[in-house]
């Protein structure tokens, strides 16, 4: 049976890290992955810097294949978009001219002249920039204008058994596109969707911390989680036949809770925080 692909995301931008615009597209990507039944191992932030980029490159490469790295940010015109430079660089590749974004930049800068608002050569040659991509790499559907999103292989590349850089402007609603249309049909048959089973209950979160203990200890092969709030969450994810084992204890523990006073009394002190 082949591996299972597993998957990284790199967030690039000064923007980000300085507070001063907000990540929503590693976790918009993280859940259309999770729904595919590709894990995301790590998702890391790193300034527009060729050292940072090329650092995060090689310890996602560096992971379990087959694998899927995402970049998100870092596409322009300006002097800090340098993802498409830093990609390129750390597989030692060239940088070239794609020819469909190359000559969409022509037809922007042609349709600016015919409307009378000409485009000044050096802000033309600027644009260019978005047209280049690492010698090898190839163009995703659902760019639209000069915005590209871009692929390069490694060993084969992902499908595979190889690892595949993918490319992504830091415009959600661009990523989105891109992502939907160009990135997910690479991903057909890499991933195995895992049973997932939620389990709510009204009691602390600590209640359950002895039966959890006892769950990771017998289902290792399980991912188990617990989250806090007015109705506390579990979360049991993995092989059907072994998730629908471990909720069935759960659901044995909550109903044995059900009649027990000292619970009941922990469980109204619980709810009353939250009123």
């Amino acid at each position: 049976m082949p591996a299972l692909a597993h998957a990284s995301i790199v967030v690039i931008g000064d923007e980000i890290l300085d507070g001063h615009t907000r990540d929503t597209n590693s976790g918009w990507l993280a859940e259309r992955l999770s729904a595919r039944g590709l894990p995301v191992d790590r998702i890391v932030t790193v300034p527009d810097t060729m050292e940072a980029i090329d650092e995060a490159l090689a310890t996602e490469l560096a992971r379990s294949r087959p694998r899927l790295v995402l970049t998100s940010g870092g596409i322009g015109s300006t002097p800090d978009d340098l993802t498409i430079v830093a990609v390129a660089a750390h597989l030692g590749r060239g940088v070239v001219a794609e020819p469909t974004l190359d000559a969409r930049i022509s037809a922007w800068a042609r349709r600016a002249a015919d409307d009378g608002a000409p485009i000044p050569d050096d802000q033309v040659a600027a644009m260019r920039k978005m047209a280049l991509v690492p010698e090898g790499a190839y163009l995703l559907e659902g760019g639209l204008g000069v915005t590209p999103g871009v692929a390069a292989d490694l060993d084969g590349g992902v499908r595979a058994g190889g690892a595949t850089i993918v490319v992504l402007p830091g415009v959600p609603e661009e990523l989105q596109r891109i992502a939907a249309e160009g990135v997910e049909p690479l991903l057909e048959g890499l991933g195995v969707v895992p049973h997932l089973v939620e389990l709510r209950h009204p009691y602390p979160e600590s209640t359950l911390s002895p039966l959890l203990g006892v769950l990771v200890e017998r289902f290792p092969d399980i991912a188990i989680g617990s989250y806090p709030g007015r109705e506390c969450l579990v979360r049991l994810k993995g092989e059907r036949a072994r998730v629908e084992e471990a909720a069935a204890l759960v659901r044995d523990h909550l109903d044995g809770l059900a009649d027990d006073a000292g619970a009941e009394a922990r469980r109204a002190r619980w709810q009353a925080r939250w009123e």
